[in-house]
């Protein structure tokens, strides 16, 4: 019994070493926010909810009028420090689409650093190396070094695959490993 309790711990420690979000059914959202393209002139909607299983949910509808095509969650936590931590991990479960990961090392930062990760459908966990991503603006990649920083203050998820859809991704943690 001893051994499968450490096994356990191992796995579950594993994940990351330390957890950003882990979201329960008492979780508190008022430091996401939703950014779709209505803020310059679209019609896509997004909306995050925690269900009744604790799981934060990011859903809703993206609309390809008026030049449309996005919709967004963002998280500005305090000053997140990583602490030679290399990658993030997100454990999700998501609709078979493309989704991408932003973050920023200052909130203030016109730019993100962005990466693309397909979901499959089930409970899955996606780990993201900080080094691999790279800076854009308005899905444009700029000519500058990718993440390099040692701290955090926004992460965020974005769909925006060039396509009329609706999405769901459901969210259980992010953690940095």
């Amino acid at each position: 019994m001893k051994c499968l309790f450490v096994i356990i711990f191992i796995m579950a420690f594993s994940l990351d070493n330390y957890t950003v979000v882990n979201f329960t059914k008492n979780s508190d959202l008022k430091n996401w926010k939703i950014v779709d393209d209505v803020v310059m002139g679209g019609k896509s909607s997004g909306n995050l909810e925690i269900n009744d299983d604790g799981h934060a949910v990011f859903y809703g509808h993206i609309s390809l009028e008026n030049n449309g095509g996005f919709s967004s969650v963002r998280y500005q936590p305090e000053k997140i420090a990583l602490n030679n931590a290399s990658s993030i991990q997100i454990r999700l479960k998501g609709d078979a689409k493309k989704y991408q990961l932003r973050i920023k090392a200052n909130a203030s930062d016109y730019y993100s650093y962005v990466r693309s990760f397909s979901t499959s459908g089930d409970w899955e966990t996606i780990e993201v190396d900080l080094k691999d991503m790279y800076p854009s603006f308005r899905g444009r990649k700029l000519d500058q070094p990718n993440f390099s920083s040692d701290h955090i203050e926004e992460i965020g998820i974005l769909i925006g695959n060039k396509k009329e859809q609706k999405f769901k991704l459901k969210i259980d943690r992010i953690g940095l490993k």
